[in-house]
């Protein structure tokens, strides 16, 4: 009986000792962030659905109070995000730890407490990366992730916590969030990092497309994930401000601070991410923002639709003579829209137009499925004469989540099956989107009917994607089974284009687009122009030989 009210009483130490360091404990307890102890807020209203933050100080700075400076000190911006929503609808809950990284966080046991506020129709923001680059083991914080988002990990022993740990990439530890949040029944978003206080050559302020903005946008791609880009939606209207004003967005007792804002740059990095939730119409969130949040307008796509009525159809010049049609989207076609141009666009004169035309029916804002429902696909076949080539690049809008109204009804299923999703239209009626190899092998199946041979390429690479690894891997594979079972051709566009990048470097490459990530500018389509060359050379049998320019 002894042993027993032992063991009792030990338990309930235990527990009490957990839960007085989980609230009452200051922070100043302990050097090590990744072992602090503080207050963290927890949900006002269990019976309300909750916006739950995780991240670091540019979220949730110290003890959230501005260091006893008011809107002087410094601040996150999940704290002014509270104040744009109804808290009578919803739960802000700011779980943010400042010194954190993507690892720490949940190395400490952070993720595993706030897991458990975590509930069916929950929304969870994620914001890590400023913290992520430090020294993988040390003394100090121990907190360094491995760069980028693959499978490497490393086995040390943390000189900080004298513990045998396995460290992971970044790209890992946001996918276990995600995996975690996705089986807690709540909906995930990512956003990557805000920009620091610091200019390029240009002026412009520093983007981080190739590290940890870019990686997180990878992971949100690749997990089918809403992603809010705040690196590059804020830095963006650093730029439009110019540098004083900027200046005055971060704290002016520390001049040399350049990573955490004052409470009027939180303010705006709120007013921010709200409008990048706006643009993913996030049910959870649009339905519970106040006066204020609602007056905030949409971040603006940055892969509009275009309207198919304000499109003249192009004709074959000479019907005497084979035709190239291209078919596929903003990226092959962009038309001048905010000074893009698709490679497309500047392909023709690669070609002898003595032998053969070049006909571009690509579109901005679609994909493999919305190019085929919209009966555009028809109208190409409506021209397909034996003899003839077509070369078809779809992907970068496929990525839509389907049955989330920001991706406009043009994601299509993953893969190349033929399990079908149910999609709700705008006009209410319902659609079986079937997957992007279902739609390919479609487009193959049509117009070698038509005695025309068929190219399949892989889309052109992000950006912010080049650098490391490999961009749209899925879709390269898709396309390429399809074109092997199917009796097509298949190039691979994305690795070509990412060699050329890499031969000549991230400060050329960025002169080549015209926007964050997606389209090029004409000196890129020029150059994404040459490389589609080089991949149709390259084809078995060189196919098109007969018709290049000499």
């Amino acid at each position: 009986m002894k042993r027993h009210l032992t063991a009792v009483l030990l338990l309930w130490l235990c527990a009490a000792a957990a839960a007085w360091a989980q609230t009452t404990l200051p922070a100043a307890v302990n050097t090590d962030p990744a072992r602090a102890q503080i207050v963290l807020p927890e949900p006002a209203n269990p019976r309300l659905p909750s916006l739950i933050l995780i991240g670091d100080s540019t979220v949730r700075n110290g003890r959230d109070d501005g260091q006893h400076l008011g809107a002087a000190g410094q601040w996150g911006w999940g704290n002014p995000l509270a104040a744009l929503f109804d808290p009578a609808r919803i739960n802000v809950v700011n779980r943010a730890i400042g010194g954190l990284s993507s690892r720490t966080f949940l190395s400490a046991g952070h993720w595993q407490r706030t897991l458990g506020y975590i509930k069916p129709g929950d929304l969870v923001l994620i914001q890590f990366g400023h913290n992520d680059s430090s020294a993988i083991n040390d003394t100090s914080r121990a907190r360094g992730t491995i760069k980028g988002v693959g499978d490497e990990s490393q086995e040390i022993d943390n000189l900080l916590t004298g513990q045998h740990e396995t460290v992971h990439s970044y790209g890992w530890y946001l996918r276990r969030y995600v995996a975690d949040i996705r089986a807690r029944g709540a909906t995930a978003v990512i956003c990557s990092p805000i920009p620091r206080k610091s200019w390029d050559a240009a002026g412009k302020i520093v983007r981080n497309r190739a590290d940890y903005g870019g990686w997180a946008a990878e992971v949100a791609r690749r997990e089918q994930v809403g992603f809010i880009d705040l690196n590059e939606l804020v830095a963006r209207q650093y730029d439009a401000m110019g540098h004083d004003a900027v200046m005055r967005l971060f704290p002016q007792t520390t001049p040399d601070e350049h990573t955490h804002t004052n409470l009027a740059g939180a303010e705006l990095n709120a007013r921010t991410v709200v409008a990048g939730l706006k643009a993913l119409h996030v049910p959870q969130a649009l339905a519970a923002l106040n006066d204020a949040g609602q007056a905030i307008p949409a971040a603006e796509d940055e892969r509009p639709v275009v309207d198919a009525a304000k499109v003249t159809a192009e004709q074959p010049r000479d019907a005497a003579l084979p035709t190239l049609f291209l078919v596929g989207d903003s990226t092959v076609k962009s038309g001048g829209a905010n000074g893009a141009i698709g490679w497309g666009e500047r392909l023709a004169p690669y070609f002898d137009p003595a032998k053969i035309n070049v006909v571009n029916h690509a579109i901005g804002g679609r994909s493999s499925r919305t190019f085929l429902t919209e009966g555009r696909w028809d109208k190409v076949l409506e021209q397909l004469r034996p003899g003839d080539f077509v070369a078809i690049q779809f992907g970068h809008n496929d990525v839509g989540r389907i049955g989330d109204p920001a991706a406009k009804n043009r994601g299509s299923v993953p893969g190349t099956g033929d399990e079908t999703v149910e999609d709700t239209r705008p006009d209410g009626g319902r659609e079986q989107v079937h997957s992007f190899g279902w739609y390919m092998a479609r487009y193959v199946t049509d117009a070698r009917a038509k005695g025309a041979t068929v190219i399949l390429l892989s889309p052109i690479p992000h950006r912010d994607a080049w650098q490391q690894g490999r961009d749209f891997a899925g879709y390269a594979q898709w396309d390429e089974e399809v074109a092997r079972k199917g009796g097509a051709l298949y190039g691979d566009l994305t690795m070509t284009i990412t060699n050329a990048y890499r031969s000549v470097g991230a400060t050329v490459v960025d002169t080549y687009f015209s926007d964050a990530r997606t389209h090029t500018n004409d000196a890129g389509a020029r150059f994404n122009a040459e490389r589609v060359v080089e991949t149709l050379k390259a084809l078995p049998g060189n196919p098109l030989a007969a018709y290049f320019r000499r």
